[in-house]
């Protein structure tokens, strides 16, 4: 593992749409939420400060004696990581991590259980077990009894188990010893096996790895690029909240966008707008159960937000709608940048493009005759109240999709999803066959788009800007050309492209902006607006720049396969939550609109 490695986001993701874990180059976990992807980070390393060698709390690690490489790849088509270590010596190991995920009487199992399977497989390897959850985002360590074959480790807000084959001495203690046999971890809530710990973890591997090769299988992936796609969307998968339906925007917390700067968010919450493009992105290649389920969660929030009269940019995945911000003291942040922020502010925003998000999430579910339940009447009924908000606030100031803390103002990627929920809602209602609604629907989405064309563009500068009468360049105009508000070939619109192209592009990424915003000047590219860009120009034709500029996203992924948030464009090395479900949505639509046809082929 090479000090690069390790400075760029070199993590893997297991999980099993319950919980989530990250695991580092070396086999560490060193980040995992329990007993939910928003709670408290029993495994917190990622955070805790350190950067040579393993933590001393925090972490779950298999320590390899004389280490001299590591070697880590996915088992095909699953959530399943396998890491090897191998000693100067030639002596190995190889760690397999999952979270159990399959079907069982008639449901599916997805436990908080981790489970590590540590064997040997060459020479004589001698390693070391470090196990040493935290609670309270650090603050505290557990209180330990010890049985037969567990341990558990206890404080006031929850209880964990280790139960384990190995010597639970070794573990205790932290003693370093001949692995001589394979031996098997199983980590999480306290609750006893009900078989034998080898034999139950070979099942659990063998049944987890049947289920996701067979959901990857389902996907329509295009043909060029399609491991990098099967990733994205397990990734994805993973970043669901199978309970509820939630939609995480990252599993993370407290990465900074850039060193030395306070923008450290916490992302594990639903945000109404990355969960659109999620389930926009999975829908392409036919995955549509993750839309059904988003449902569920998304027509709760619109039942209690028609009660309040105001929709939320964020929930919490739970459907809570207070996520009060505060930072924690006990965990230094990553790489010692800091704060650690718990909570996220944006609940309070009126950000006003989430009324179009949410009702472009749910439109295909009008439409898809594969569905089990296919939206109707009653559903329509539920989304005219997001379009009534939409057509009166579309020239209302509000926070815009970047989230500004100080200022209001009305942004154009607002008003654009606003004419997207009206365009959406006409398009719906003449499919169920409500002609006046239709016509309602029809006509709104012409005024607004109208105030849209006249009032965004900026003659001066050439371009549609980021705010109403401004002159500001914003990548999120780019959106116009995603809910199809412009026809590709409109001058306008190419005008806008060229305009970012000189301006918010540096090397092969783009900036969201370049003006200063409640932090200063962002100093990293935002991925998103990259694969935004790239988008756009497939649209107008442009596809060896296009093609181009995906090949370098592809390039700057972890050795995984994963994005984060930001990317240097310079040194191509990532920042910013981790995993960012808007950066793996892109890898997906880029390839999907990139990819020669299978036709070319067969």
């Amino acid at each position: 593992m090479t000090a690069a490695a390790q400075r760029n986001l070199a993590l893997g993701v297991i999980g099993n749409c319950a919980f989530n874990a990250l695991i580092d180059a070396a086999g560490q976990i060193v980040w995992c939420c329990l007993p939910r992807p928003d709670g408290d980070p029993v495994f917190n390393a990622l955070l805790a400060g350190q950067t040579d060698g393993a933590p001393l709390r925090g972490t779950c690690a298999v320590e390899l004696e004389n280490l001299a490489e590591a070697r880590q790849s996915y088992v095909a088509n699953t959530a399943i990581l396998a890491t090897e270590l191998v000693d100067n010596q030639g002596n190995a190991v190889r760690i397999t991590d999952f979270a159990p995920r399959f079907q069982d009487r008639g449901r599916t199992f997805r436990p908080l259980l981790l489970v590590r399977r540590i064997v040997p497989i060459a020479g004589r390897p001698h390693v070391r077990v470090r196990l040493s959850p935290t609670f309270h985002y650090g603050a505290t360590q557990p209180s330990l009894t010890r049985g037969s074959n567990h341990i558990r480790y206890v404080h006031s807000t929850q209880a964990l188990r280790l139960t384990s084959d190995m010597p639970l001495t070794y573990v205790l203690d932290g003693t370093l010893h001949l692995l001589d046999r394979p031996a098997n971890l199983f980590f999480g809530v306290d609750e006893t096996l009900g078989s034998g710990i080898g034999e139950t973890a070979r099942d659990f591997e063998e049944r987890t790895a049947h289920y996701w090769q067979h959901w990857a299988r389902a996907l329509a992936v295009p043909l060029e690029w399609q491991e990098a796609v099967i990733r994205a969307a397990i990734t994805l998968k993973l970043c669901t909240y199978e309970e509820t339906g939630a939609i995480i925007a990252a599993m993370t917390t407290g990465i900074p966008e850039a060193p030395g700067t306070e923008r450290t968010w916490d992302y594990r919450y639903c945000w109404l707008r990355d969960a659109f493009f999620v389930i926009r992105a999975l829908n392409g290649i036919s995955e549509v159960a993750t839309m059904e389920s988003y449902l569920r969660y998304l027509f709760n929030v619109v039942h209690s937000a028609t009660a309040r009269g105001h929709l939320q940019p964020v929930y919490g995945i739970g459907l809570e709608d207070m996520l009060g911000e505060h930072v924690v003291e006990t965990l230094p942040g990553y790489r010692g940048i800091g704060p650690v922020r718990i909570g996220n502010q944006a609940f309070e925003h009126r950000q006003h493009d989430v009324y179009g998000h949410a009702v472009l999430a749910a439109t295909q579910a009008f439409f898809d005759r594969r569905l089990l339940r296919a939206a109707g009447h009653d559903d329509y009924a539920r989304l005219e109240w997001l379009g009534e908000q939409a057509f009166a606030l579309f020239e209302e100031p509000d926070a815009g999709i970047w989230e500004l803390r100080t200022s209001l103002h009305v942004h154009t990627s607002s008003a654009v999803m606003c004419w997207a929920a009206c365009d959406r809602l006409a398009k719906i209602a003449a499919h169920l066959g409500l002609p006046e609604r239709t016509r309602v629907w029809m006509e709104r989405a012409d005024t607004l788009r109208t105030a849209i064309l006249e009032r965004a563009w900026n003659d001066k500068r050439r371009a549609f800007a980021s705010t109403f009468g401004g002159a500001d360049l914003d990548a999120s105009v780019l959106l116009m050309s995603e809910v199809n508000l412009l026809p590709p070939n409109d001058p306008r619109w190419r005008q806008t492209l060229d305009t970012i192209r000189s301006e918010l592009k540096r090397g092969n990424h783009l900036y969201r902006y370049r003006t200063a915003d409640d932090f200063g000047v962002p100093k990293m590219a935002f991925t998103a607006c990259t694969f935004w860009y790239i988008d756009a120009l497939v649209r107008v034709g442009a596809t060896e720049e296009a093609r181009g500029l995906f090949d370098g996203l592809m390039s700057a992924r972890n050795p995984l396969g994963m994005l984060s948030e930001d990317i240097d464009p310079v040194t191509g090395e990532l920042w910013g939550n981790f995993p960012q479900t808007y950066s793996m949505v892109g890898i997906i639509n880029g390839a999907t609109r990139l990819s020669r046809r299978w036709e070319t082929v067969l």
